[in-house]
């Protein structure tokens, strides 16, 4: 009995790989790179790994050799160098839509070129918490993934207004931009945004430099459904007063804005029905 009941429980397992779309490991400290070349199979679509202390470049290199149709990657992990993002191939180019970078410290600018040359189709790209990538960098991937839709450089404190020029002028169907504690972003960063037709979701929020200012930039994107002035502590009452124009707005977060009074939300509320305010 004892030996039909681990055969059984092979044949489940080896089922269960084969069966295996999705796959998320988090805080997964015994995991080692071995491990996942071990355990991946080629089925899988949705790839997480965070947190997991043993992820490095050559963790990297096994979801590149044996995820062939891998959509999406998420990665958080404090030792992937710019090398690993060289591990892609054309395998991935056609198939792999959505990249996630979080707190990746390592990378560079180079490894965004390794990005660009390898991945040449993505739509969503995040690269939240990834210190080291300047506007150089920036520059890269807007004259190259044309194709994005989603663009996250939060917590990008190298980021500047040059960033957002770039991005304007050649991501044209560009839909949702995350800046979130860009602390260089000015209102002339701003401005930068207004030509930017398809972007309909947009959040700055804890970007200390912008003023009063750069909401009259923001007032002419009449296209935005979505957005996020969350801790933004330079914005006052008659500036935030003017986001009634955003006649499209569905949501918008005011939420740790000094600037913002009951009586604000209340005005908002009023003038724009439709709108979720969040304070």
């Amino acid at each position: 009995m004892q030996r039909r009941k681990t055969n059984k429980s092979g044949l489940n397992k080896l089922k269960i790989k084969k069966a295996l779309y999705e796959l998320e490991l988090a805080g997964c400290n015994e995991i080692t790179e071995a491990g996942l070349w071990a355990c991946l199979n080629q089925r899988i679509v949705s790839l997480t790994l965070t947190d997991c202390i043993n992820v490095a470049d050559e963790a990297v290199g096994a979801v590149a050799q044996l995820l062939p149709a891998l959509y999406e990657f998420s990665l958080q992990a404090y030792h992937v160098t710019d090398a690993a993002l060289g591990y892609f191939s054309p395998k991935q180019s056609n198939t792999l839509n959505v990249l996630r970078l979080h707190s990746c410290w390592e990378l560079t600018n180079h490894g965004i070129v390794n990005i660009v040359h390898s991945l040449p189709n993505l739509t969503l790209l995040s690269l939240s918490g990834c210190s080291k990538i300047t506007d150089d960098g920036v520059e890269l991937i807007a004259e190259n993934l044309r194709k994005l839709r989603s663009l996250d450089l939060s917590w990008c404190p190298r980021i500047t207004d040059a960033a957002l020029e770039y991005i304007a002028c050649d991501l044209d169907e560009l839909e949702e931009l995350t800046l979130d504690r860009c602390v260089h972003v000015t209102d002339m960063g701003v401005g930068h945004l207004v030509t930017m037709r398809s972007l309909s979701a947009l959040y700055l929020r804890w970007c200390s430099q912008l003023r009063d200012f750069g909401l009259q930039y923001l007032c002419e994107m009449r296209n935005l459904q979505v957005l996020s002035l969350a801790g933004c502590p330079l914005l006052t009452a008659s500036g935030l007063s003017s986001l009634i124009h955003l006649r499209n707005l569905r949501e918008l977060e005011l939420t740790n804005c000094p600037g913002a009074s009951k009586e604000l939300f209340d005005y908002l509320r009023e003038q724009l029905p439709r709108c979720l305010v969040i304070e």
